[in-house]
């Protein structure tokens, strides 16, 4: 028997005999709106019912379906009552951190879970504890928190990061037991055995045929301060010209010390930092087992630890420049990255990335504070660069001094390609001989312009959102103080930088002139920091497992070379495991089956490497074949970090949309009309401040919480802590918003995506 309430909605009584019902289920809409909005705009989030529930048992009434409280301002009329009046309606809304972008994000992918009436309450965790789920140093971090160790986890996560590198330092190295040459273990050695003897102005030019120095002066004075170390433990190690080849057991603990501590100094240090300032709004276990992922990445492991060399250093300047642009201290920033210049010549990779950067910085903020912003970097730049080659120039050195750490730094003599490197000519090379076709000098401006043009997606990107965000357009009511604040806060464009990075840095490993297969190591850096940050089942995860393993599997010819093949399979695996992928277990997509197409090519070529000799007239069959694999994935990377830069530009407001200039930062007081907005749908309390749009006031919310559900949504720009929503990184969904704007979280030091206002 049917009963109606007293708005004549009829339900089930609890008493009703009647058989199962097929009940269409209708999507709920839910009006919110808020008096003290400026806007006055409403926004309608439609909650669809999951399949699961269309099949509703006769002596079950519809009061599980999650109803919001009434608005003061609201015209919906009351949800009927609940037909079970012992079971708490309460119980059955939506868990209290359930996000309604989540709601409008899993709309069509997957059906939302709803708890039954006999079902008790669950929480639901929040997207952070979700992320790596499945993952080995998830499990492990969750376990320590909860036995009281929180405190322990870093010390932890750094000793077994060393503990790691040290086992790998027990094996071989680069040129161990083979002469005359040896290998690059020997050629570090000797950088140390030659700068402690012989005068400064003879270091780029001492025997060059027996590996003479051929990096930046800054790597110079470490191998100074090194061999200064090492010679007054034993003078041995570094007699001139007698201890070439020295493999005693004593030189080569101290060797691979030196690696371990320059890293721990340096790229540990960087490490930690990035987890504090780009994640700072995450969990602490997310920012842990973003750690760990990152100090255990295996191919910069293998190839510092392992094959042996400094890689570590130059990354880590790199990545703590990024730390101090994202949190606004630029000139810091270009002093680190000048360093890292200074340290090794490869990371000109990341050079117009950053110059771009800093020069939209300079844009955004208008000519007056742009300006001096741009001649205070100017002038850091180069005390920093005159202070490193400061013994090459005058009056410390002849006019012609300088010259001699150049020509050795950009080695154009040495020709296209050297090795099998997995890049566009060496590939290309299989079907058209460049080297006969073309000279060295033709083969240099084709190379410097196929460069340029595949960085420059990322140069015009960044450039572009910096003018389109620019404060003191036309029209502009910008006071000077909001200007002033502006300049020590990260821009609204600074989500595009790590896409940039990967954007440069993969376009020079393809078509630069003279690369080396150990050079992949510079775009990895940006794509494993954006692996760090983004969900398991996220198409960055998976593309940047995906490009770290293949990365491992082109330096093969190398590592096994160096007699590392079983270290390298043993850090895929445990890298592997401890981010918690694996290719066969996950959802199937077009990127899923083309990992295990390139999965399968590099095992099947690995078992007939193994087993099958190359024939007599073609002696590099295995490693030509490596490179044909290998570069498709690359070449495929970086069009990805092309699209993903345009969608996250797109994102921020710098594509396709109205200037929006944000310039409030933490330090800015809320107005009068600050007030709190609260759902049954637990958005997150947040304040209102009001920003500039050509003359009009808009507003802006950022959230108290670590995890703000308007900052988390899926227009959040996730992947580095920028945003941790459901969906993919900047991806424009069905309903475009109208506005967005980028707000600044103080204390976590970290960039949050918001959309506000309605949604069309």
């Amino acid at each position: 028997m049917q009963a109606a309430n007293q708005n004549g909605v009829p339900f089930l009584s609890q008493t009703s005999n009647l058989p199962p019902l097929r009940v269409r289920t209708p999507n709920l809409r839910h009006r919110t709106s808020s008096q003290a909005s400026i806007s006055s705009e409403t926004s309608e989030i439609i909650s669809p019912i999951p399949r699961r529930h269309h099949y509703l048992q006769a002596n079950e009434s519809r009061h599980w379906l999650p109803s919001p409280s009434v608005s003061p301002v609201s015209t919906r009329a009351a949800s009927p009552p609940s037909a079970h009046p012992t079971t708490s309606p309460r119980a059955y809304r939506l868990p209290q951190r359930a996000r309604l972008s989540s709601v409008l994000e899993q709309d069509g992918h997957q059906p939302l879970s709803f708890p039954y009436a006999s079902q008790p309450h669950t929480r639901a965790r929040p997207p952070d504890e979700d992320k790596h789920e499945g993952s080995m140093s998830r499990r492990w971090v969750r376990w320590m928190h909860k036995q009281g160790m929180k405190q322990w986890v870093l010390p932890s996560v750094i000793l077994i990061s060393t503990w790691v590198k040290w086992c790998i330092g027990l094996g071989s190295y680069s040129g161990h037991n083979t002469p005359l040459m040896y290998g690059d273990y020997e050629a570090q050695r000797h950088w140390m055995e030659l700068t402690i003897h012989l005068p400064l102005h003879q270091w780029y030019t001492y025997d060059l045929e027996y590996w003479g120095l051929d990096y930046p002066p800054l790597t110079a004075y470490h191998s100074w301060l090194c061999g200064v170390v090492g010679s007054w433990l034993d003078s041995s190690w570094f007699a001139l010209d007698k201890s070439r080849g020295i493999e005693t057991y004593s030189s080569k603990l101290y060797m691979r010390s030196t690696v371990l501590f320059s890293d721990a100094v340096i790229y540990v240090l960087a490490v930690v930092m990035f987890t504090r300032v780009w994640q700072g709004s995450r969990s602490t276990r997310t920012q842990h087992v973003a750690l760990l992922s990152l100090l255990l990445q295996p191919a910069l492991l293998l190839i510092d630890f392992g094959h042996f060399q400094y890689n570590s250093v130059m990354l880590g300047f790199t990545l703590l420049a990024m730390n101090f642009f994202a949190s606004g201290h630029d000139v810091w920033g270009a002093v680190c990255f000048s360093l890292s210049l200074g340290f090794k010549q490869m990371s000109l990779y990341y050079a117009p990335a950053i110059g771009s950067y800093l020069l939209a910085k300079c844009l955004y903020l208008g000519p007056v504070a742009g300006r001096q912003l741009f001649i205070r970097l100017a002038l850091v730049t180069i005390a920093t660069f005159t202070l490193i080659f400061l013994p090459f120039l005058l009056p410390l050195a002849s006019p012609t001094a300088i010259i001699q750490p150049i020509n050795r730094i950009f080695p154009f003599a040495r020709g296209l390609f050297e090795d099998k490197v997995a890049n566009f000519w060496c590939a290309s090379n299989v079907i058209f001989k460049w080297k006969v076709w073309f000279s060295r000098e033709a083969l240099v401006k084709l190379s410097a312009g196929l460069t340029a043009l595949g960085f420059l997606p990322g140069v015009v990107g960044l450039l572009y959102s910096g003018y389109t965000h620019r404060l003191t357009a036309q029209g502009d009511h910008v006071k000077p103080s909001d200007v002033k604040t502006a300049v020590s806060a990260p821009p609204p464009f600074l989500p595009l930088l790590p896409y940039a990075l990967l954007t440069s840095s993969m376009s020079f490993f393809l078509f630069s002139f003279q690369v080396h297969e150990k050079t992949i190591l510079v775009p990895l850096l940006p794509l494993t920091l954006l692996l760090s940050g983004s969900a398991n089942d996220s198409e960055t995860f998976e593309l940047a497992a995906l490009v770290n393993n293949v990365a491992v599997f082109s330096m093969w010819p190398l590592l096994k070379r160096d007699g590392l093949g079983t270290q390298s399979l043993a850090m895929l695996l445990i890298w592997n495991r401890l981010i918690g992928y694996n290719p066969i277990r996950r959802t199937r997509s077009l990127l899923s089956y083309l990992a295990m197409v390139v999965y399968t090519a590099c095992i099947t070529l690995l078992i007939l490497e193994f087993f099958v000799p190359p024939p007599a007239r073609l002696p590099d069959i295995f490693p030509v074949l490596n490179v044909l694999v290998s570069t498709p994935v690359f070449a495929l990377t970086w069009l990805w970090s092309i699209k993903r830069g345009i969608e996250v530009s797109w994102a921020a407001g710098g594509l396709g949309s109205s200037s929006t200039h944000t310039v409030q930062a933490p330090g800015l007081k809320p107005q009068l009309s600050t007030d709190s907005t609260s759902t049954t749908a637990s958005f997150t309390t947040s304040r209102r401040f009001s920003t500039i749009e050509t003359g009009k006031s808009k507003e802006w919310q950022w959230s108290d919480g670590q995890r703000s559900a308007i900052g988390e949504g899926s227009s959040g720009v996730t992947g580095m802590g920028v945003g941790a929503g459901v969906g993919e990184v900047g991806r424009p969904t069905d309903k475009l918003l109208k506005r967005r704007s980028l707000g600044f979280k103080q204390g976590a030091s970290i960039l949050r995506t918001t959309s506000v206002g309605s949604t069309s």
